[in-house]
C-alpha cells in the first residue's frame, strides 16, 4: 500500500465525501467486501483513498442502473481507479454553478457538476451543491436580482443533468416509494433530487412530478401499491389545500410531507410522517420502512 492509499479516514469523513451514509458504507463492507479498513490503536475502522474510490464507483454503477451486488463486483473489479481529486469546497462548487447558470453558460455549469459528482459523489454533491444552487436562484429571481429568463435557464439545465441521474431509479427490487407535488406547486426539482438519494439507499422511485391531482396519485397507489408515498411542497397554499384528501390518503399507505411548506402541525393532521429539511437525514429517517419491506 502505497502512501496516498495509507488508511487515514474514519467512516464519519469517508460517509462526508462520498454522501453515503455510515450505515450503508458498513453494510457493503458486510455484504459485498467493497472496504477493506484496517484497525487504529483504538481499535477505529480507518479507510483508504482506494476505499473511497469503489464507494464512488459503486454509486456510479448504481446510478446506471445496476444492482448493488452487481455494482460491488464491478467496483471491486476494475483496478488503479483514479485517487478523489482535491479542489474547491462544496460552497465554492455551489456559487460557481450558480454564477455559470446566471451567466446562461451551460457548458461550464455541467463541467463544475461533472468536478464535483467525481470528488464528492452524488449524494453529497444533490444536497450541499445542487440544492443550495436551486434556492439561492430562486431567491434571487424573488428578490428581483434576476430574471425569469435566467430562472427557467438554470432550472431546464439542472432538470436535464437530474434526470440524467434519474435513470433507471425505478428498476431494482427494492420497496417503492411514489413521489409527487401536490395540486398547485410547480416546484418539483428538490423531490426529483430527494428521489435520487432514495434510489441510492435501495429504494425504487416512482415520480410524478409536479401539481398532481390526489385523485392521480391515489390510482397510482392502487396500481403500484407502493410502500410509501413523498409528498413535497415548497409553497403552503398547495398542501393546506389537499390536507382532507391527504388525510385520507395516508389511511390508505404510509405518506411522507416534506419542502419548505412542510411542518409538524401539517403532518400530524394529515397523519403523514414529516421529513427532517436535511435531504441525507430525510433518506436515513425512511430507512426503517426500507428495511421493514426489506
Amino acid at each position: 500500500m502505497n502512501a496516498a492509499s495509507s488508511a487515514h479516514l474514519r467512516i464519519g469523513e469517508l460517509a462526508r465525501r462520498t454522501g453515503v451514509s455510515p450505515e450503508l458504507l458498513r453494510a457493503w463492507e458486510r455484504r459485498y467486501g467493497l472496504l477493506q479498513p484496517s484497525r487504529s490503536s483504538g481499535g477505529f475502522r480507518l479507510y483508504t483513498n482506494d476505499d473511497e474510490a469503489r464507494v464512488r464507483r459503486m454509486n456510479e454503477l448504481l446510478v446506471s442502473g445496476l444492482s448493488a451486488a452487481e455494482a460491488a463486483q464491478r467496483a471491486l473489479a476494475e483496478p488503479d481507479l483514479p485517487e478523489p481529486a482535491r479542489g474547491m469546497s462544496l460552497d465554492d462548487e455551489a456559487t460557481a454553478l450558480g454564477h455559470a447558470l446566471e451567466a446562461y453558460d451551460a457548458t461550464l455549469a455541467h463541467e463544475i457538476l461533472d468536478t464535483a459528482l467525481a470528488r464528492f459523489g452524488a449524494d453529497t454533491v444533490l444536497a450541499e451543491v445542487v440544492l443550495p444552487t436551486l434556492h439561492g436562484i430562486g431567491e434571487r429571481w424573488i428578490s428581483g436580482d434576476i430574471t425569469i429568463a435566467q430562472e427557467h435557464f438554470a432550472s431546464n439545465v439542472l432538470r436535464g443533468r437530474l434526470m440524467g441521474l434519474a435513470r433507471g431509479w425505478g428498476r431494482g427490487e427494492g420497496p417503492i416509494a411514489l413521489l409527487a407535488c401536490p395540486p398547485g406547486e410547480p416546484h418539483d426539482l428538490p423531490l426529483i433530487v430527494f428521489g435520487i438519494s432514495l434510489r441510492s439507499s435501495g429504494w425504487r422511485v416512482v415520480f410524478l412530478g409536479a401539481d398532481t391531482p390526489i385523485a392521480a396519485i391515489e390510482r397510482a397507489v392502487d396500481a403500484l401499491r407502493p410502500r410509501l408515498v413523498v409528498l413535497n411542497a415548497t409553497l403552503p397554499e398547495p398542501l393546506r389545500s389537499v390536507e382532507t384528501e391527504v388525510t385520507g390518503l395516508a389511511a390508505r399507505t404510509p405518506v411522507a410531507i416534506g419542502g419548505a411548506a412542510a411542518d409538524q402541525t401539517v403532518a400530524d393532521r394529515a397523519g403523514a410522517e414529516l421529513l427532517d429539511r436535511d435531504m441525507r437525514l430525510a433518506v436515513e429517517q425512511l430507512l426503517p420502512a426500507l428495511r421493514s419491506s426489506a
